[in-house]
């Protein structure tokens, strides 16, 4: 196989001619390889054992699932609404995670199903994955740092004002509803970004594009209800009712992240999809 950003895939190896100090191995990691036969140099080359076949916890189940991007180290795919990025037991099924394990097993990848980051049940969007412990510690350690961007787009009910800001407001448990959360004094740190770019049906809606800096449950959605703006359709915030959409209107627009191996930043796109559409366009007629 061809080099590829610097490194040869052979197999479970990977085989590069850069020097060891100053490849992107994270130390305890590093450590491992070393106490377990993972690496190997000679002659000017440098070999690691990052792609070793692993089983994953999740049953695979084959389904429709739409790849946005996908190399030996990351896989983003679309999550479509109703569907949660992962059981809430190992032998669970019906949900993202067994639809990756499918795909992995569907096409010979021995892979352990590693989400970076997630999102609610019937939020749409892209979902990142590791496909090894080496990207899964690299991006996770990217995710703290707050180097791992994730935009979404919303309706709202209302116009907010002002039309762009920083929502700075603590999350936490709402001790009257076990499901919802709340803003909350003695919460976790929240930040949420936001900007207007468009005003529907008089101020009777807009529609927003927000940035998380936080990744709180359920953040965008408390803050935007706390502002009295809250997601059209998200029946636990208060959101308005409306029969082109049974579900809250937000969805993941784009994830940029840089890549556990190069460090380049890759960046995908997803599309709105067609039911925030049909609502965009039935309150825009109003």
């Amino acid at each position: 196989m061809a080099a590829v950003n610097g490194y040869t895939r052979k197999g479970e190896w990977l085989e590069t001619r850069s020097p060891l100090e100053s490849l992107p191995i994270p130390e305890p990691l590093l450590r491992r390889l070393r106490r377990e036969g993972g690496l190997r140099e000679s002659g000017g080359r440098v070999l690691l054992r990052l792609f070793p076949e692993e089983r994953g916890p999740y049953a695979a189940e084959w389904m429709p699932l739409d790849i946005l991007y996908e190399d030996d180290f990351c896989l983003v795919v679309r999550k479509p609404a109703g569907m949660a990025v992962h059981p809430s037991s190992t032998d669970g099924t019906g949900t993202l995670a067994n639809a990756v394990a499918g795909h992995y097993e569907a096409t010979g990848q021995e892979h352990k199903v590693r989400h970076i980051h997630r999102l609610d049940v019937d939020t749409t969007g892209p979902v990142l994955y590791a496909k090894n412990a080496f990207a899964h510690a690299v991006l996770d350690e990217a995710m703290r740092e707050k180097r791992i961007e994730r935009r979404y787009i919303a309706v709202v009910k209302g116009r907010p004002e002002p039309e762009r800001g920083v929502i700075d407001l603590p999350i936490g448990k709402d001790r009257h509803h076990p499901q919802r959360r709340r803003v909350s004094r003695g919460g976790d740190r929240a930040v949420t970004r936001y900007e207007t770019v468009q005003v529907l049906a008089g101020g009777t809606a807009s529609v927003v594009r927000l940035q998380l800096e936080t990744g709180r449950t359920h953040q965008i959605r408390v803050h935007l209800s706390h502002l009295g703006h809250p997601v059209w359709g998200d029946k636990l915030y208060g959101g308005p009712a409306s029969p082109h959409i049974p579900r809250q209107a937000l969805h993941g627009e784009r994830l940029l992240f840089p890549h556990p191996w190069t460090g380049q930043q890759v960046e995908v796109h997803d599309p709105v999809p067609p039911d925030m559409l049909q609502l965009m366009e039935s309150l825009e007629k109003m």
